[in-house]
C-alpha cells in the first residue's frame, strides 16, 4: 500500500542511538532499524538490531548484510532449494538482491544465468559476480527464444524480481520440479491496473513445478545465521558487493526513483550524516 501523503516514507536505516529507555540498548550503540526517510526516529526496542561497525562498514547492514542480502540468502536457499549442477536464472542480476542470489547460487555449484538492464550491468554480473552467462533484457524481443539460448538445459530455479514478459517466458523454460521464487514484481508496481498476461498455471501441472512467494520476515528468527554466513563468504572472497552512495537526505527521492529506473549497480543507499 502507498504511504499516506505527509507521512514518513518507509525504509530501513542504520544509525547510532542518541537516547534509550530500553534496557537492551544504550547511547552510542549502532543499530539497524526501520525508521524511514528522516534524520532522527523514535522506535520500539523490539524492532531494532545491534550491528558491529568493526565487522563491516555500516552501510553493508542495509545491503549485503541487511534486508537485501538476507532476502537473497533465505529466498534462494530455503524457497528455491538449488542443487549442485542445476540452472538458476536471476532477474535484476546486478541489483542489491539479485547480485547476492547469483553469487550464492554459484557458491552452491549451480550454473547461474542473469538478466540485467544495461550492458555495463551484464559485464559486472559476469566479470565481478561470477555469473556463467547474462544478458541485457532491454535488447531482447523474444524472451522464450532468448531463454532457450541462455538456458539450453532449461531452468531449475528462477529468482523473480521483475514479473512481466520475462517471467511469462520462464514458464515455458521450466524443467521438471522447477521452483519459481517470487521476490518482487518491479514491472508491475506502478501500473494503474494489472496487465492481462497469458494464463500459464497449466505449465506447472505436467512439470510438477512450484511457484512460491515469500518475505524475508518469515526468517526473522534465523537472521543472525544468515548474517554470519554471508559475512563468512565475504571474508573468504567468495561474495562481492557494490554500493551506490548518494549524499544528503534531500537527495533521497531522486535516489529512490533512480533505483526504480535501474540506474544503480548494487545497493542504493543515502548517506545522511557521518557516524
Amino acid at each position: 500500500d502507498p504511504n499516506p501523503v505527509g507521512s514518513v516514507v518507509e525504509s530501513g536505516a542504520v544509525g547510532r542511538v542518541v537516547e534509550s529507555r530500553h534496557d537492551g540498548f544504550q547511547k552510542g550503540d549502532y543499530v539497524v532499524a526501520h525508521t524511514g526517510w528522516q534524520e532522527y526516529g523514535a522506535i520500539s526496542g523490539s524492532s531494532i538490531h545491534k550491528v558491529d561497525p568493526e565487522a563491516a562498514p555500516l552501510s553493508a547492514y542495509l545491503g549485503v548484510l541487511g534486508m537485501p542480502g538476507l532476502t537473497a540468502y533465505f529466498g534462494l536457499l530455503e524457497v528455491g532449494q538449488p542443487k549442485e549442477g542445476e540452472t538458476v536464472l536471476v532477474s535484476t542480476a546486478a541489483g542489491a538482491v539479485g547480485s547476492v542470489v547469483g553469487q550464492v547460487a554459484r557458491i552452491k555449484g549451480c550454473r547461474v544465468v542473469g538478466s540485467a538492464g544495461s550492458d555495463a550491468k551484464v559485464a559486472h554480473a559476469m566479470n565481478d559476480l561470477g555469473y556463467h552467462s547474462a544478458f541485457n533484457y532491454r535488447n531482447v524481443t523474444d524472451y522464450r527464444e532468448k531463454l532457450e539460448e541462455e538456458c539450453p538445459d532449461g531452468v531449475d530455479v528462477y529468482f523473480d524480481n521483475v514479473g512481466g514478459p520475462l517471467t511469462d517466458a520462464v514458464f515455458y523454460a521450466m524443467n521438471q520440479l522447477a521452483r519459481l521464487v517470487i521476490c518482487g514484481q518491479i514491472t508491475q508496481y506502478n501500473l494503474e491496473e494489472p496487465e492481462m498476461g497469458p494464463r500459464l498455471l497449466t505449465q506447472l501441472i505436467g512439470k510438477g513445478a512450484r511457484v512460491e512467494g515469500f518475505l524475508v520476515t518469515q526468517f526473522e528468527d534465523r537472521r543472525q545465521e544468515g548474517i554470519d554466513q554471508l559475512a563468512k563468504w565475504i571474508g573468504e572472497g567468495e561474495l562481492r558487493y557494490r554500493e551506490n552512495v548518494v549524499e544528503g537526505i534531500e537527495n533521497t527521492p531522486d535516489a529512490f526513483m533512480g533505483m526504480l529506473r535501474g540506474e544503480n549497480v548494487g545497493k542504493q543507499v543515502v548517506k545522511v550524516a557521518d557516524l
